[in-house]
């Protein structure tokens, strides 16, 4: 059995999704779908400003298994190494405390770290900094029954020696499964306001219930409050990478599209979606689902919200 620091979802019933930050998670692999089962990922990827002098104004990417990446601490303090590619990344929350999904600033170099401070340590090339200004966020964590970091999604900002130093930025994953929430509104759209945002595990919650038939996803987060019922034509299950013509309510032998945000709904939609990604659990119910959308609220519009959920796949 696998603890960990991230917020609850239930598995093996509906999959509730993220509540309070902090609380405790067993999760077990993805069960089985007909297809389109997500896959864990393990990566890196950098961008490194001129004059950085750990990234030396580079950038680049690794995934495992091509590049390996290994991870070894607890969510007290922790490393993730590319032994291939020589980079070692320290993340460490405050002395006494625990990681969380969350945004860490105010990041010292993680071996030194005073205070209530985080710590970060980004290192390559045998290069390395003697005082780091900088932060990081936490988007999703897990460990084990002996606290061992076991998941991990994560990504960074870094100056070395002072705080306005050129930055190296980056984003590393252990094992994890995509896990957000993003959307672009165009001009005169209702529900999005024309906006583009995107939302992960650092700042926002998420849950998903449903079957192979019928989806509802929430988020909240970042003031924003986010739901969407994704539906198969009546009588149909999903099939993997279709794209479904749809309306709001499912009719006329159409899928179903309703995505609501803030109090803004729609009367009537048009539009189309595409599930990506979806595995069930040993109940038939949902564990795991991605899926793109374009949506028009009211008859006759053409100002379109597109968005893409990623929930676990």
């Amino acid at each position: 059995m696998r603890s960990s620091v991230l917020p609850v979802r239930r598995l093996g019933r509906v999959l509730a999704g993220f509540a309070a930050v902090g609380g405790l998670l067993a999760v077990a692999a993805p069960a089985q779908a007909a297809a389109g089962d997500p896959v864990a990922v393990s990566s890196y990827s950098y961008t490194s400003a001129a004059g950085d002098y750990i990234g030396q104004g580079e950038s680049g990417t690794y995934k495992d298994p091509q590049s390996p990446v290994r991870i070894s601490g607890t969510a007290e303090s922790l490393t993730v190494r590319l032994p291939d590619a020589e980079w070692s990344i320290d993340i460490a929350a405050p002395r006494g405390e625990k990681l969380h999904p969350g945004v860490y600033r105010g990041a010292e170099r993680a071996a030194f770290r005073t205070g209530r401070s985080p710590g970060l340590d980004v290192s390559g090339g045998s290069r390395g900094c003697n005082e780091v200004y900088g932060q990081f966020a936490v988007n999703q964590i897990e460990t084990d029954a002996d606290g061992n970091v076991t998941v991990l999604d994560a990504s960074f900002t870094q100056n070395c020696e002072s705080a306005t130093a050129p930055a190296l930025k980056g984003a590393v994953k252990y094992r994890a499964y995509p896990l957000s929430y993003r959307f672009q509104s165009d001009p005169g759209d209702y529900i999005g306001g024309g906006l583009t945002v995107g939302y992960t595990g650092s700042t926002s919650t998420f849950r998903a219930s449903g079957d192979a038939s019928r989806v509802h996803y929430s988020v909240s987060g970042k003031r924003d409050d986010w739901s969407a019922d994704i539906g198969a034509p009546e009588g149909q299950t999903f099939e993997i990478g279709k794209t479904y013509r749809a309306n709001r309510f499912g009719d006329d032998g159409l899928g179903q599209l309703d995505v609501s945000g803030d109090g803004r709904g729609c009367n009537t939609t048009s539009g189309e979606f595409k599930v990506t990604k979806l595995a069930l659990d040993e109940a038939g119910e949902v564990k795991a689902f991605a899926a793109t959308f374009k949506q028009i609220c009211g008859d006759g519009g053409t100002a379109a919200l597109n968005g893409t959920i990623h929930y676990y796949a």
